[in-house]
């Protein structure tokens, strides 16, 4: 016998091991090819009307709370906006023709105010219109009308768009602009009112073959500076979806589900500091893999990047199509690990993946429970995972909540936490609309425009939190609704909003708030690389009540929202306390002198480095 080895009885019950290890592998194999073998081939599918898992509609709260008469008008054209997104549609049903596009509030100019940036997409080859449909650019004149300005901005550009993120990624003092696209993506760098193609250089153009969706800057090594991480969908080609040939029955081809395409990894670029990004994705292990066919897991869409721990480190969660989603849980080693199935928040509440869109994180229960909301396709419920006790795992509460029956049947892309009656609770919005013009015909409960829906938050006192507002003006027309993003664009306060749609004119709603609360907006001007101090942690104590935000524009699908964080107070007139923990850690403590204003605060350090 070797001490150091196993004995030869040992040896022999090992051997015996893997030898029927090996035949249950090969039964389980020759099953599965009998199966593949025997089974009946899948017909064209034919698209019915879902059973319900549960109720339609939940029992309205035994309360006299009710959602305040707030109504949003719509002012596109009054505000000067006559962009329209040109999809490229015309017959053979392309899939990138359905999901886009998105758009951003920014202070491109630096005189205070929110301007509008729309990504546009543009025509196949050969099948080209008579107009060039280019990216939008709108200079807002601080009472909310807006001036177009793409072509003197340098962003008359022609590229099959997706999404856009926005930040000063040099430190310069100047909001830059990153584009995502079906193919190259790029990143535009303010020079002082126009963008210079700086893609190149920076090295984030991805590659040639590469669908890009949402994207968000962010600092995941706490070196100061802001990183990249960009969103990837499907692998594409206009080959590979005219070779899958997805049809409906009594619609003939239409537009493939996303379960007939493999997926892709995404992008994450470490910030050089000196205007150059480097590629670590694989480095930072968020490439995920199916170890039996060797192809990518990921059919990103949305991300959500926050501390969902609280350790320290901002993490990021991947809101998948029809795959689970992904929570990469920063290590703090410039490492992650894929833990959303450990986490609670990869299936929905019946262990399934969901097509899922849009996605945000916010703490909406002011309780220390951090929630995740994800829209989801068609008869699927939007999902809405929340902690318990401030700690992960999350679960999926969206029926306990008042979310779920309510949105089942919407085709929800974007999803917003914002307060929009400035009550102090934050609310939910969603963008509604769905791919295929004629899904009416052959399901009778859907539309190809659907409207949007904003849901109050009710508070501790309802049975069910959210309730949703049937009244809420304008914003109730049916919409083809795809990315959606808020800002205070004339200076009252109170928070606007913009859903883009797809192949059809953006709708920009002007919130007519008549509530008589109070607010707080809180601009964070931080130092060196980050000057926008993405990441920041800001808590408003007031009456006893904390309110918890985080400066993250990169919100719901494919688009950002405004940078100023806005605060609602409802009836209270005074903010006991205002703490910040910006992104390097540092924290400060003060007592804001009023409301119903605009703060802006610098780091306590200055520019020093």
């Amino acid at each position: 016998m070797n001490g150091n080895g196993p004995t030869a009885g040992e040896a022999v019950i090992k051997r015996a091991f893997r030898r029927s290890l090996v035949g249950i592998v090969l039964a389980v194999v020759l099953i599965g090819l009998f199966w593949v073998v025997t089974r009946e081939r899948p017909r064209s599918p034919e698209l019915t009307e879902a059973e319900l898992e549960g109720p339609v509609a939940v029992e309205q709260p035994a309360t006299a709370e009710v959602p305040p008469e707030v109504r949003f008008a719509d002012i596109t054209r009054s505000a000067g906006i006559d962009f329209v997104h040109v999809n490229g549609a015309y017959g053979e049903r392309l899939m990138p023709e359905t999901m886009g596009s998105g758009g951003a509030f920014l202070d491109y100019d630096n005189d205070g105010d929110q301007d509008l940036f729309l990504v546009n997409s543009r025509y196949w080859a050969g099948h080209e219109g008579e107009d060039q449909p280019l990216q939008g650019l709108y200079q807002n004149d601080g009472q909310g009308r807006f001036r177009e300005v793409t072509a003197e901005a340098g962003l008359d550009l022609q590229l099959f768009g997706m999404g856009v993120a926005v930040a000063d990624y040099d430190g310069d003092g100047r909001d830059d602009l990153f584009l995502t696209t079906l193919g190259r993506n790029l990143l535009l760098h303010n020079e002082g009112g126009r963008f210079r193609d700086v893609t190149a250089a920076a090295g984030v153009a991805g590659a040639d073959d590469m669908w890009s969706a949402s994207a968000a800057f962010l600092d995941y090594d706490k070196d100061g500076d802001l990183d990249l991480f960009v969103v990837n969908y499907v692998k594409w080609s206009p080959r590979i979806d005219l070779e899958i040939d997805f049809r409906l029955t009594g619609l003939g081809r239409a537009y493939g589900a996303p379960l007939h395409f493999v997926g892709t990894n995404s992008y994450l670029y470490r910030n050089q500091g000196d205007g150059r990004f480097t590629d670590v994705s694989a480095l930072a292990c968020i490439e995920v893999d199916d170890p039996v066919s060797g192809h990518a897991v990921g059919k990103g869409l949305g991300v959500a990047p926050v501390d969902y721990d609280r350790d320290g480190w901002v993490d990021l969660i991947v809101a998948n199509d029809t795959v689970r989603n992904f929570l990469f849980h920063n290590q703090g080693d410039g490492t992650f690990e894929e833990i959303g199935a450990f986490e609670g928040i990869a299936y929905d509440r019946n262990g399934k993946a969901t097509g899922g869109m849009g996605i945000d994180a916010a703490y909406f229960r002011e309780d220390g429970d951090l929630g995740v909301a994800i829209g989801n396709f068609a008869n699927e419920m939007s999902s809405l995972f929340a902690t318990a006790g401030g700690r992960p795992p999350f679960a999926d509460e969206a029926v306990l909540e008042g979310l779920g029956p309510a949105s089942r049947l919407a085709l929800t892309f974007g999803v917003l936490f914002l307060d929009y009656d400035l009550d102090g609770r934050l609310d939910l919005l969603q963008a509604n609309g769905h791919l295929e013009h004629e899904i009416n015909k052959v399901q009778p409960s859907q539309h190809y425009a659907q409207p949007p829906q904003l849901f109050w938050n009710c508070g501790e006192t309802c049975r069910s939190r959210f309730l949703l507002v049937e009244d809420p003006g304008d914003l109730a027309r049916p919409l083809v609704g795809r990315g959606a993003a808020y800002a205070d664009i004339d200076g009252d306060g109170d928070l606007d909003l913009l859903i883009t749609q797809n192949g059809r004119r953006p709708a920009l709603f002007r919130n007519d708030r008549d509530t008589g609360h109070h607010w707080l907006r809180v601009k964070l001007v931080g130092r060196g690389g980050n000057r926008n101090a993405i990441g920041a942690w800001i808590e408003l104590e007031a009456e006893g009540s904390t309110h918890r935000r985080q400066v993250m524009p990169a919100r719901g699908y494919l688009s950002q929202v405004e940078l100023p964080v806005t605060f609602g107070l409802g009836a209270t007139s005074r903010v006991d306390a205002l703490r910040i923990t910006w992104p390097d850690g540092t924290r400060q403590e003060l007592v804001p002198a009023g409301v119903d204003r605009l703060l802006v605060i610098e780091h306590p350090a200055g520019d020093e480095l």
